[in-house]
């Protein structure tokens, strides 16, 4: 198997499924070139419902070159009001078109006019409303229009060709030839992209495992110290001297440091690196002798940062999982014994192949036939554990391949009991994705839709075969 870059190999992913040297090319040249539809479900109350039983306001933003937190801080700051009474239902990158749905708590729908008027780049229609907030995956999925500008397009009739048969269809099936636009139904493990992990410095998963592991301290240091390549010279600074003077000769968090070193530590931190300042400036007002207190410093960013923390833990383990599996030869189209199977969504949208992980069924060796006549139809899929404190791991060799990445990371289910938002049920998710792929050449271009959690960078980064920061 072709080989992952270094940058995938660090946040789990270890191969191509596809040998075929890649396309090449640039994303996001312009942000019109990566455009992305939240596919909805459900409805919500008219606008006009009493405010009081339905205090949340909904609307559709399509955003040209924003990132969702960076909307949603903005947001919260032209109306006067706490970050945290915006909410939304997927995050989506910068560097691109993006329309998806937000609400908003306690606002009068003119003032949210006027604030969506004032914002710039930024277009706002009123949806309805609710008696909660979103929460994060109240969509169904998400459609794609892509455009990768200077690829090379010999090898993506044989790159599709290999997408297809691992996902269980005939390679060389399609009609697609290097002169014509083509669909195809192809398949990619489900892989969490670079994107969880940070684009540009993927550490995100290294503070989750220390919180897992109840390193607090370890945990803080490893989001304001761990300095990255990509980064600007004064960050990397200042992240270099917390490692050097804030971590103690065992290389754990300096328990030890007294609050003057988190002070010059401050001091040395750019302006820019918001979270980072916050997490250290209540080390200098609270003390930083405790893990408490360390806890308490990572409590000091936005609870949607804090479940991030942890949901890039569970990620990464995730992808351990399958590139284990991919590695050993077990299929992800079909199930063997031991494995664990979800369901279709039946309320799904037509357009999506959608798994619902609450209808699940381990699959004993009698019933492996049977559950892969449904997988074959699109009615089952395999799963892997994203790991938490109800997760029941596989039996059999995929069980194994479970409890080996866990003990490597020295993690148990049971370490997902953590206080407040740092505490994780864990859930499964399948480990295949699938779809249909339209497929235009000069440029190349790319249309698909996938179910809500997946990438669409970990299908590109099939045919591209770039570093992945260039797929970010």
């Amino acid at each position: 198997m072709r080989e992952a870059h270094p940058t995938e190999r660090a946040v789990g992913i270890d191969h191509y499924v596809s040998d075929a040297d890649g396309t090449g090319g640039q994303l996001r040249t312009h942000p019109d070139d990566f455009r992305v539809r939240e596919i909805e479900r459900g409805e919500f109350e008219p606008i006009d419902a009493a405010p009081d039983a339905y205090p949340h306001l909904v609307f559709r933003a399509t955003l040209h070159n924003w990132d969702t937190n960076d909307f949603a801080g903005a947001l919260s700051n032209v109306l006067g009001i706490s970050r945290e009474r915006v909410a939304w239902a997927g995050t989506k990158d910068k560097r691109a078109v993006t329309t998806q749905l937000f609400s908003v708590e306690g606002v009068e729908r003119d003032d949210l006019a006027r604030a969506g008027a004032g914002l710039d780049d930024a277009d706002l229609t009123l949806v309805g409303r609710s008696g909660r907030a979103l929460r994060f995956g109240d969509l169904a999925g998400n459609a794609f229009g892509i455009v990768v500008r200077d690829a090379g397009t010999p090898s993506v009739e044989a790159i599709t060709d290999d997408l297809r048969a691992f996902g269980g269809g005939e390679a060389g099936g399609g009609d697609a030839d290097t002169d014509a636009d083509a669909t195809a139904t192809i398949g990619v493990p489900n892989y969490f992209g670079q994107q969880r992990f940070g684009s540009l410095r993927p550490v995100t998963h290294e503070v989750g495992l220390e919180i897992v592991r109840g390193n607090w301290a370890g945990a803080v240091l490893a989001y304001v110290g761990n300095p990255h390549g990509s980064e600007p010279d004064d960050t990397r600074e200042a992240r270099a001297f917390v490692e050097r003077e804030l971590r103690d000769e065992s290389g754990e968090a300096g328990l030890k440091a007294q609050s003057n070193g988190w002070e010059a530590a401050l001091e040395r931190l750019p302006n820019r690196l918001g979270f980072e300042r916050s997490m250290v400036h209540h080390l200098v007002e609270n003390g930083a002798q405790s893990e408490e207190d360390f806890r308490a410093a990572l409590e000091a960013v936005p609870s949607n940062l804090q479940r991030l923390f942890v949901n890039a833990a569970q990620s990464f383990l995730f992808n351990r999982i399958l590139s284990e599996r991919l590695a050993r030869g077990l299929a992800f189209d079909r199930a063997v014994a031991g494995d664990v199977v979800c369901f279709v969504d039946p309320d799904a949208p037509d357009e999506l192949r959608l798994p619902d992980p609450d209808r699940s069924q381990r699959v004993t060796a009698e019933r492996v036939d049977t559950v892969n006549r449904h997988a074959a139809r699109g009615r089952a899929f395999v799963t892997a554990p994203l790991v938490g404190t109800e997760t029941e791991l596989g039996a059999g060799e995929p069980g194994e391949i479970e409890r080996e990445v866990l003990d490597a990371a020295g993690i148990a289910p049971t370490d997902f009991d953590l206080p407040g938002t740092f505490y994780s049920a864990g859930t499964r998710r399948a480990v295949l994705v699938e779809c249909d792929l339209g497929i235009e050449r000069d440029p190349l271009t790319v249309e698909f839709s996938l179910p809500k959690g997946s990438y669409a960078t970990v299908l590109l980064r099939e045919y591209l075969k770039v570093d992945p920061v260039d797929l970010g």
